[in-house]
C-alpha cells in the first residue's frame, strides 16, 4: 500500500485544511482541538465539525498520546450574527 502524501489529504472539507496543515500545527505546539480551531478554522465551517472533528481529535491523540476526554473539548459557539446599534439604545428618543 502507498503512502498518500498528507498535502492532498483534506481533513477539513468546509475550511479545505490537509492533513499537512494539522500535522505542523500539532508540531509547533497546537494540541487541542480548541487551539487548533483557533489556528486553522476546523470545525468553524458550515458543519460546525460534524465531518472533521473526531477525525482530527484521532490525529491529535496519537500525535500527543493524549486520551479522547484530554483532547476533546470543543466549546460550541453559535455563528455571530450582525445586531442593529438600535437594540442597544434605551428609552425614547423625541425631536
Amino acid at each position: 500500500m502507498t503512502q498518500q502524501d498528507p498535502r492532498k489529504i483534506i481533513v477539513c472539507r468546509c475550511e479545505n485544511v490537509t492533513l499537512e496543515q494539522v500535522l505542523r500545527a500539532i508540531e509547533e505546539g497546537f494540541d487541542s482541538l480548541e487551539l487548533l480551531k483557533r489556528k486553522l478554522r476546523v470545525g468553524m465551517g458550515p458543519c460546525q465539525g460534524t465531518a472533521c472533528l473526531l477525525m482530527i481529535a484521532r490525529i491529535l491523540m496519537q500525535k500527543t498520546g493524549k486520551s479522547f476526554e484530554e483532547v476533546f473539548l470543543p466549546v460550541n459557539r453559535p455563528p455571530i450574527h450582525p445586531v442593529k446599534l438600535k437594540n442597544f439604545i434605551g428609552g425614547s428618543r423625541e425631536g
